[in-house]
């Protein structure tokens, strides 16, 4: 879901070359691969590979926040001004969807598997949602003629992502019931 979400956004990206979309679609490509060490540690049936899994996760999440961060400074010294922008205010809804949905079946299935891990990824998801509705609010704002705010926006996203990042270490590493 998240993967197909990124692949949409991605050539959104490409039209519109908004470092604010390119945050969100780094950080849900990054989101997408989450799944597989999730998924792995679930076929094991192993608290111990849950739990490694969920240290993955949160890489994943701070790496994409690193990403994101150094593509925005870059775009705030070399500006550029995003174009295409219903197409960037479609692909940040799209983010948004997409987000919510996976939100809801992480979050639901961590409660009912009992999973910190995937409640983390769950409620990261969750945010990411809200993230995407930033990528939205870049082309309202650009569209007014302010287009520094694409990469300003893009450090906000890095920054919500940093604070993601946070959650779901203090998520993850907290100790588990036996």
């Amino acid at each position: 879901m998240l993967g197909a979400t990124a692949a949409l956004q991605t050539a959104a990206f490409v039209a519109s070359g908004s470092v604010a979309l390119l945050a969100d679609v780094i950080h849900n490509f990054g989101d997408a691969l989450t799944a597989v060490p999730l998924g792995i540690a679930f076929i094991l049936h192993s608290t111990k590979a849950e739990r490694r899994a969920g240290f993955v996760v949160v890489a994943a999440i701070g790496l994409s926040a690193c990403v994101a961060g150094v593509e925005a400074g870059r775009r705030l010294l070399h500006p550029i001004t995003p174009d295409h922008l219903v197409v960037l205010a479609i692909a940040g809804a799209l983010g948004f969807v997409g987000n919510s949905l996976a939100a809801r079946i992480r979050t639901r299935a961590g409660h009912r598997l009992e999973s910190p891990a995937l409640i983390a990824d769950g409620n990261h998801a969750r945010a990411d949602a809200y993230v995407s509705l930033s990528v939205v609010a870049s082309a309202a704002v650009v569209a007014i003629g302010i287009p520094v705010a694409d990469a300003v926006i893009g450090l906000a996203i890095t920054g919500v992502i940093l604070r993601i990042t946070w959650q779901s270490w203090r998520t993850v590493r907290a100790p588990h019931p036996q």
